[in-house]
């Protein structure tokens, strides 16, 4: 079995811990880089973790589990695929930050592999070369911003409690086809599955100022538990927008939570909302905007299982 090896690299214009460290939280991943869908952890330590990952390959989601090893003293991170999915037999590779000039940092980003009997292995390395060279560019996208990774990737969260089951809330929010009819700011869906509860979903909505927008998202379905998704298209004020829906059964009725992760792009937010806007102006109308959208789209689903209920 040949194994394939292949190297990419670049200079990003930040300091080199500040690139390790977008490269070390893989949590971060999905509003950062093009390609990650979803990160469940599990198992994690200080230098040591692993995850599940999904992410985009080919136009397709594929998933896999991998192990890191991270180095920040040497800023080195080593990475194996320990279950790998086809055409991929298995995956392993590095990323390595050193310093270069003043201030500027030389990624490498190092792959090899090996491919299931039958497959073609040139396609396997066009997507790794592409992924590459996109997650590179995001890198150093957000590196280059000069603000804090922390003010720019902003998460927060909203928990309520319904009048309803948690089994019902979550058949509302995984059967997104029908929110049309039921969400008023939805105008229209596009919904498709998988084999493997991955869906494809493009929706348009209205904003409350009348402004028409279309969004593409991926979304990752654990019956009755949990919905993960993130937008293929975010909005513009946005690099990425990444999120669950948790749902629970509590004393008093189904519990949610609505969880959302945004990568800010501060250029598009002084543009939408004024040129003296900072990225916490930006943070906090991000907040609102979205928990709104989302506490709302659970109230359509408390008055949809009322419809439901036998009376």
């Amino acid at each position: 079995m040949n194994i394939r090896v292949m190297s990419h690299t670049k200079v990003v214009q930040a300091a080199p811990e500040v690139v390790y460290d977008l490269v070390a939280d893989v949590t971060r991943w999905p509003v950062i880089f093009a390609p990650s869908v979803l990160v469940r952890h599990l198992h994690r330590g200080p230098d040591e973790e692993r995850f599940r990952l999904w992410a985009t390959v080919n136009g397709a989601v594929n998933k896999w589990t991998s192990r890191r090893v991270l180095d920040a003293e040497q800023r080195r991170i080593v990475f194996e695929q320990e279950r790998s999915q086809a055409p991929i037999a298995s995956m392993g590779g590095g990323w390595s930050f050193r310093e270069v000039g003043s201030g500027a940092t030389k990624v490498t980003l190092d792959h090899h592999f090996t491919v299931v009997d039958g497959a073609d292995p040139e396609q396997v390395a066009a997507a790794v070369d592409r992924n590459s060279e996109t997650e590179l560019a995001a890198l150093a996208r957000i590196a280059e911003l000069g603000h804090p990774v922390e003010e720019v990737v902003h998460t927060f969260e909203d928990t309520v409690t319904l009048r309803c089951s948690a089994a019902e809330v979550y058949d509302f929010v995984y059967h997104s086809d029908r929110w049309p009819e039921h969400v008023p700011h939805v105008s229209r869906i596009e919904l498709t599955e998988d084999d493997d509860g991955v869906q494809l979903m493009e929706m348009d909505t209205v904003t409350a100022g009348g402004i028409p927008h279309t969004t593409k998202s991926v979304r990752v379905c654990f019956p009755g538990e949990r919905i993960d998704y993130k937008q293929l298209l975010p909005p513009a004020m946005l690099f990425g927008h990444s999120g669950a829906w948790e749902f629970t059964d509590g004393p008093d009725g189904a519990v949610v939570t609505a969880r959302h992760t945004v990568a800010i792009n501060p250029d598009a937010a002084r543009e939408i909302l004024g040129a003296e806007t900072d990225l916490a102006d930006a943070r906090a109308y991000l907040t609102e905007a979205l928990s709104t959208n989302s506490r709302n789209t659970l109230l359509c689903a408390v008055r949809y299982a009322e419809t439901k209920s036998p009376t």
